[in-house]
């Protein structure tokens, strides 16, 4: 959620700090910062609003020095407010702190620190470091951090600098990422390897309970505790290019644009054309321990649970494993029983999700085998489970997720094939789905080139305030994502139903002004589709579709047609025009597209 982003070395902090403020906006935030340490003294710009507004209020000349932090906040504890951003500064104003996560005793240590004549200046739990630290202020800043950190419960990854020993910057985390970027006698922190592209050659991870000392000449990892940690650093992958929009008005459409290629690097060197099945090198599991999986769980949450329902489907369909899919968010409430033969599926986007890896964490202590399907290198959740697919989709900075979606969505085909072909899957049926997924791409492609085809379902949404989407089957894994979508980036109130469930009760819902959508694929469910059409249209609630070329469906107000595709493979195709039907009445309303309000794209607080 919050991002940040530290500086130590021999240039000018300030334009590489807002530069890596701009690349982690798409976390989503409310407020910006920034703290730059100067000859002994602190100087601190923040803002609530966009880093536009940050940017707005600094000096024309800029700030010298050439260590400092900044942050994008996304309040927790305090409305949004300039007194609430970060930094945050001790009384003295020598201490800045930038902090993601959540102090679970703040009430207690401010009270405490108030009692002892501390003047409070936020409403934030993080103050509360900053004065912690500043309490000793004889210590080595690294010292005064971790005696700091050993009186606070709940979750954090921070950096702080000292002004009047401006020659590191000390970093920790307890379950918020924290990244450290190796660069030419310069150093940089960061909670997204993001922030660091273009600038840092490698790059080192903190786990939980480390804390690091960040100097311009290298750094180095203890435990809390005090033990020294040996941290092997690796190369940091992915472009700086991934985070310019180019010609696009908003990165939504961008990453929409990119779905081919994205989708290429997802299957490139995973289709076996010989043995007409999948290889997925990176779930290190022998044909034999495949034979023994007798169910698989998949993890996830928001968009990348969808895409987990719907891989719970193909893997049910073409390996004939038992496979369901639930919240991450709800997983380690409930107590689950973790099973020997089951196999553990993880799904996130940027790899740091919160929830999906507490749920990780919970089948690991249980002794169950988790894998993950990640798009972001070296991340948490990837580094946790220690085994999986990534999805090299590359960077996704629109806060709403498509690329992402769709190719999570093909690595889960890529497994259930996998997976099939160790089974009962024929090798006829493996070649089939193999041409299918080489297929996806040049499909996609066509599906977005004719965005304008859409403009009839566009305007009939715009001018509603409700929607329903409903699907059967894989179908239904589609109109969730899709309504998902819709509410997202648009901000219209949209349901999914499974088109089966319709007639138990949302039918009471459905009026003349409020459209459905249905996924309406040309296969063996088409005729039960078509009847709940009928349903609809019989109440004068208006129909749109996605649907097959051919498909005659009596009194659909607006319909697009995908390319015919293997069965399977289907919902990856119809999934597509729902992100473009999303973008463009978001557009239409005139919303901020790419940072949705009250949405992060890391999610990494409960």
């Amino acid at each position: 959620m919050c991002g940040i982003v530290g500086y130590v070395g021999e240039r000018a902090a300030l334009p590489l700090l807002m530069e890596g403020l701009r690349r982690v906006e798409y976390r989503g935030y409310d407020s910006a910062g920034v703290a730059v340490a100067h000859e002994g003294r602190l100087a601190v710009h923040k803002r609530k609003g966009k880093v536009r507004e940050l940017d707005a209020a600094l000096p024309a000349a800029g700030l010298p020095g050439t260590t400092g932090i900044a942050h994008t906040r996304w309040a927790t504890h305090g409305e949004p407010s300039d007194a609430n951003a970060h930094p945050h500064t001790d009384a003295q104003g020598r201490i800045a702190v930038v902090h993601n996560g959540i102090i679970e005793n703040a009430a207690e240590l401010r009270a405490r620190l108030a009692a002892d004549g501390v003047a409070f200046r936020s409403e934030t739990d993080t103050e509360v470091l900053a004065h912690l630290i500043a309490a000793r202020p004889e210590n080595s800043l690294l010292d005064a951090v971790r005696a700091a950190l050993r009186q606070v419960k709940g979750a954090y990854g921070l950096a702080v600098i000292d002004a009047a020993r401006p020659e590191a910057i000390v970093a920790a985390r307890n379950g918020g990422p924290v990244v450290i970027g190796v660069g030419d006698e310069e150093m940089f922190v960061a909670s997204d390897a993001s922030a660091l592209m273009g600038h840092a050659k490698t790059v080192a991870h903190l786990d939980d309970g480390e804390i690091a000392e960040v100097r311009a000449d290298g750094f180095s990892v203890l435990t809390l505790e005090g033990t020294e940690t040996a941290k092997a650093t690796q190369a940091l992958e992915g472009e700086a290019a991934g985070f310019d929009k180019g010609d696009y008005a908003h990165f939504m459409r961008k990453e929409i644009a990119e779905q081919p290629d994205a989708v290429r690097r997802t299957l490139m060197g995973r289709l076996d054309a010989r043995f007409s099945t999948a290889h997925l090198g990176g779930i290190e599991l022998a044909a034999r321990e495949m034979l023994d999986i007798r169910r698989v769980k998949i993890l996830g949450c928001g968009s990348a649970g969808y895409a987990g329902v719907l891989g719970a489907h193909l893997i049910e369909t073409l390996a004939r494993i038992p496979a369901h899919a639930e919240p991450a968010s709800e997983f380690r409430y409930r107590n689950p029983v973790i099973e020997q033969d089951t196999l553990y599926v993880a799904v996130s986007q940027s790899g740091e999700t919160f929830d999906t890896l507490a749920a990780i964490q919970e089948v690991k202590r249980k002794g169950g085998r988790v894998l993950g399907v990640v798009n972001t290198v070296g991340s948490t959740i990837a580094r946790e489970c220690g085994r999986g697919v990534y999805l090299h989709a590359g960077p996704e900075v629109a806060v709403v997720s498509t690329k992402t979606w769709t190719c999570t969505a093909v690595a889960f085909a890529l497994l259930a094939l996998q997976l099939g072909r160790v089974r009962d899957l024929s090798a006829a049926q493996g070649a089939r789905l193999l041409a299918g997924l080489s297929a996806l791409p040049d499909q996609i492609a066509g599906i977005v080139a004719r965005e304008a085809e859409l403009a009839p379902l566009t305007a009939r949404l715009v001018r509603s305030e409700h929607a329903y989407f409903i699907g059967r089957a894989a179908g239904y894994a589609v109109a969730m994502e899709g309504a998902l979508k819709l509410k997202e980036v648009s901000y219209l109130h949209a349901e999914a139903y499974a088109a089966s469930e319709l007639k138990h009760g949302p039918l009471a819902l459905i009026a003349p002004e409020t459209p459905t959508v249905v996924v309406l694929p040309d296969d063996e469910l088409l005729a039960k589709n078509l009847s709940t059409i009928a349903e609809v249209r019989t109440r004068q609630g208006p129909v749109l579709a996605i649907t097959h070329p051919g498909v005659k469906v009596d009194g659909v107000e607006a319909a697009f047609a995908v390319p015919r595709s293997e069965p399977e493979l289907a919902p990856i195709l119809m999934n597509v025009p729902l992100q473009l039907l999303a973008y463009q009445v978001a557009q239409g309303l005139g919303r901020d597209i790419d940072q949705p309000r009250n949405l992060a794209k890391s999610v990494t607080v409960e």
